[in-house]
C-alpha cells in the first residue's frame, strides 16, 4: 500500500499520542501546524515531523500532505474542514467532529465534490475487539439485543476558562465524553435510535456538566447513558442481549470483555488487539480508506451521533457562540 505524507494540525496531548502512534509503525509525521508557531516547531523536534508550516492555511495548499488530522478544540474543525477538503486533502478530525449535523453535513459535501476521505477519529470504529464482538453478535449467538448500559464520568477541577467548561470553546461532557458512549450504543445498535429522552445539570458557565439520557431505536433497543465531569465514574458499557450479556470496561479503547451466558451463568473473556494501539488501529483504517481497499471509517455511525447530540442539546437549549 502506498505510504501516505500525514499532517497533524494542532499539538496538543492527542496529537502527541497520534505522532507517537505513527512512530509505532515505524514513520513519522510529514508535517505539523499550530497557531502557536513556536509550539510546532517544539513538536515537530519530538516526534519527529519533517515540516514545520508558517501557518495553518499552508498546510492546505501544500501538494504533497495527503492526510490532515485536525486535533484541535471542536469549534475550530468545521473550518479547518472545510479548508482541507475543498483542497483536496483528506481528514481524520478528532471527535466532536463537528458542533452539530449542520456543519457535519457541510462537511460531507464538501467531501463529496472533492471525492475525498472524512472520517472522526472515534477508536471504538477501530478496536479490533469491537469488531469482534460484531461479528459474533451478527451470528446470533447471543440472540436479540435488548439493553445497553453506559457510564462515563470523571472529576475535573472546575475552570470556567478550560477547554472542558468554556463556551467559548464548545465544553460540556457530552462534546467531549458523551461521543464516546453514543458511539459505541451505535456500534451495537441495529438502527439509529429515535425516541430520545435525558436530564441535565449545567455549570455556572452555562455547559452540560453532568447528563442522564435514555434512547430506543424502532427495533425496541433501548439505552441508558450517565455522564459527568464534576464525578468520577468507571469508564463501563453493559450490552445485554436476550442469552448474555457482555461487560467492557475502559471502553473507549477496550481490549478485553466479559461474556456471561444466562441459561448457566457461564464466564468467557474474550481479548482482542491491544489498549496501547488504538491510534495505531485508526491510521491503519484511515490509510485502507483512502487506497480504496476498504473503508471501515463508519460515516454513517457517525452522522448519527452527531443527530443524537444536535437533537440532545436543542432539547436542553445549549448552544455555543459560533451557533447563535
Amino acid at each position: 500500500m502506498k505510504s501516505y505524507n500525514w499532517v497533524v494540525i494542532g499539538c496538543g496531548d492527542i496529537a502527541g499520542q497520534f505522532a507517537a502512534a505513527m512512530q509505532k509503525e515505524g514513520r513519522s509525521l510529514y508535517g505539523v501546524a499550530n497557531r502557536t508557531h513556536a509550539n510546532a516547531v517544539a513538536f515537530a523536534g519530538k516526534y519527529g515531523a519533517a515540516k514545520v508550516y508558517d501557518s495553518i492555511q499552508d498546510v492546505f495548499t501544500d501538494r504533497n500532505a495527503d492526510i490532515v488530522y485536525i486535533a484541535t478544540p471542536h469549534n475550530t474543525h468545521i473550518h479547518y474542514l472545510k479548508e482541507a477538503l475543498r483542497h483536496g486533502k483528506h481528514v481524520l478530525c478528532e471527535k466532536s467532529i463537528t458542533l452539530n449535523s449542520e456543519e457535519l453535513s457541510q462537511a460531507r459535501v464538501f467531501a463529496e465534490e472533492h471525492h475525498v476521505i472524512l472520517a472522526e477519529a472515534m477508536t471504538i470504529y477501530h478496536m479490533p475487539l469491537y469488531k469482534e464482538l460484531h461479528r459474533r453478535m451478527k451470528s446470533g449467538m447471543w440472540g436479540r439485543l435488548k439493553m445497553i448500559q453506559m457510564n462515563f464520568g470523571s472529576y475535573k477541577e472546575y475552570d470556567a476558562n478550560s477547554r472542558f467548561f468554556s463556551p467559548g470553546l464548545a465544553g460540556g461532557a457530552l462534546l467531549d465524553i458523551g461521543v464516546y458512549a453514543l458511539s459505541f450504543i451505535r456500534w451495537f445498535f441495529s438502527e439509529s435510535p429515535d425516541q430520545i429522552a435525558s436530564q441535565v445539570k449545567f455549570t455556572p458557565g452555562g455547559v452540560d456538566e453532568q447528563a442522564g439520557i435514555l434512547l430506543m431505536n424502532p427495533s425496541g433497543e433501548m439505552a441508558a447513558v450517565t455522564l459527568s465531569f464534576l464525578a468520577k465514574q468507571p469508564k463501563r458499557g453493559m450490552i445485554a442481549f436476550e442469552k448474555a450479556y457482555i461487560e467492557i470496561y475502559d471502553y473507549p479503547r477496550a481490549d478485553k470483555a466479559v461474556v456471561t451466558y444466562t441459561e448457566d451463568n457461564r464466564r468467557e473473556t474474550i481479548t482482542c488487539g491491544t489498549a496501547d494501539d488504538a491510534l495505531r488501529y485508526e491510521i491503519r483504517d484511515m490509510e485502507q480508506a483512502v487506497s480504496g481497499s476498504s473503508n471501515e471509517m463508519q460515516p454513517g455511525y457517525t452522522l448519527d451521533v452527531m443527530s443524537v447530540m444536535t437533537r440532545l442539546r436543542n432539547t436542553w437549549g445549549l448552544s455555543y457562540p459560533e451557533e447563535m
